[in-house]
């Protein structure tokens, strides 16, 4: 592998195929770690991360706390909840305020769109995104990646298939600059009020109609429901939304035969994904919570060490 000479993280549109193969092939490694009886390496030995969430997150943030623990880095992690921005403080200020811990790196989740870049001007810190608004999600689309590659053997040409809550999902975003990188065509389907055209611009097809999108796909991504960011009702009620753009059995079987489906979690089953599906596609969707472990661990190494040749 090249020498990386990225300091942060911030956004998979501003990555190029081969950073994006340096990242997945890296977490090939990383995830033996998992599998030993003793999961940890010296390589961020001395480095201080920071945990920084200010949005809510299960997934993510458990992962990348026990990623930068498996690299034998400091983690402290910050809750936004019992922090001085209850008492007014503004978000600038805790990062200025942390900056005087010298920590290394900072990993963000943030509620609003494409602010990490202003909040790195303010921080010596590497800046991972963790998360940012509706904008993007990098290491979620780089773990999807990862676990396709698993699953499919390659990246390349592949039939792409986004489904939900597109409007809201940074997720979405994240993987149609990825996937399109190797030459896979992105379709996104959803209601009409859930998919902006602006996707048209990014690189997606746009679709309303799941039964005919889904024989198509190789890859099936399901996206939860975001009610927390819907200020008001996208579609008429869940029962139409479910009848419309859920993963039931009947679709299910309409798909090729070896269509993998995937999802970034928390999954609401009935509404996304029919329960009865959940013995043939759980094992794959909890594959990637074990790949966002090994992808992070690669995220946190290549920012931590950049200095260093590879």
């Amino acid at each position: 592998m090249e020498k990386w000479d990225k300091k942060h993280i911030l956004e998979i549109k501003e990555f190029d195929r081969e950073e994006i193969e340096t990242v997945l092939s890296l977490a090939t490694s990383f995830k033996e770690i998992s599998q030993r009886d003793v999961k940890k390496v010296p390589a961020l030995r001395g480095k201080t991360i920071l945990n920084l969430f200010f949005e809510n997150s299960t997934r993510t943030r458990t992962s990348f706390e026990l990623a930068a623990k498996r690299l034998s880095a400091d983690v402290v992690n910050f809750s936004a909840s019992s922090s001085s921005l209850t008492k007014g403080e503004t978000i600038i200020d805790t990062i200025k305020t942390l900056q005087a811990y010298h920590p290394d790196i900072l990993i963000v989740r943030i509620n609003s769109s494409a602010s990490l870049s202003t909040l790195a001007k303010y921080t010596q810190a590497s800046i991972i995104n963790a998360g940012d608004g509706k904008n993007e999600h990098p290491t979620q689309a780089l773990l999807d990646m990862f676990t396709v590659k698993e699953a499919k053997g390659t990246l390349e040409g592949l039939n792409v298939l986004i489904v939900g809550d597109v409007f809201h999902s940074r997720v979405a975003r994240s993987n149609i600059f990825g996937f399109s990188k190797f030459g896979s065509k992105v379709t996104v389907c959803a209601p009409p009020t859930l998919v902006p055209y602006e996707f048209e611009k990014i690189g997606a097809k746009i679709s309303y109609d799941l039964d005919d999108a889904i024989k198509k796909a190789d890859v099936i991504i399901m996206l939860r429901v975001q009610t927390e960011r819907q200020e008001s009702s996208f579609f008429p009620s869940l029962r139409e939304y479910v009848d419309k753009f859920a993963l039931t059995p009947q679709r299910f079987k309409n798909a090729k035969k070896e269509a993998i489906v995937l999802h970034p979690g928390p999954i609401n089953w009935d509404a996304e994904i029919s329960s009865s599906l959940k013995e043939e596609v759980h094992p794959l969707i909890l594959k990637q919570a074990e790949n966002g472990l090994a992808i992070r661990m690669a995220a946190l190494y290549l920012v931590g060490t950049r200095k260093r040749a590879l």
